[in-house]
């Protein structure tokens, strides 16, 4: 089974890893592999690239990527479970849907941050856009 898991360094994100390694642990029978992608959102950030430059954001912007999959990559080696990372910049619902659509994944598997409905309503939900809008079955982990 190939699984595509988002983090973003938080809890719920922990969980889903956590989760994910239990599902298939219990799955015999064939290979299985998890990708982690972490995606962040640059707009607030272009306009510093005119003060700092393009690298400096790019490479503020992986350190934290890098950071965010440091806790399900651990997670995952204790597991001895295969795993990749993708690290994107732009818009995170987006971005892990254009990850899921070319990485031909059977399930992604996303934290939510347990915002009440409301909030959701007023905000939006990274998690709420890609169950609606992915064409792979989606698993949110609380």
């Amino acid at each position: 089974m190939k699984i595509l898991l988002a983090v973003d360094g938080s809890r719920s994100a922990l969980n889903a890893a956590k989760y994910a390694v239990k599902l298939l642990k219990r799955m015999t029978g064939e290979a299985h592999h998890i990708t982690l992608v972490s995606v962040h959102d640059d707009t607030a950030l272009r306009h510093a690239t005119v003060f700092v430059g393009k690298a400096a954001v790019d490479d503020y912007l992986r350190e934290l990527s890098e950071k965010d999959v440091k806790p399900a990559r651990k997670l995952l080696n204790a597991a001895a479970i295969p795993h990749d990372m993708v690290l994107r910049t732009g818009h995170v619902a987006q971005e892990i849907l254009a990850c899921a659509h070319t990485g031909k994944f059977d399930l992604l598997v996303l934290g939510t941050k347990g915002r009440g409905a409301v909030a959701d309503l007023l905000m939006g939900s990274v998690a709420q856009r890609v169950l609606a809008t992915a064409k792979q079955p989606v698993l949110l982990v609380k």
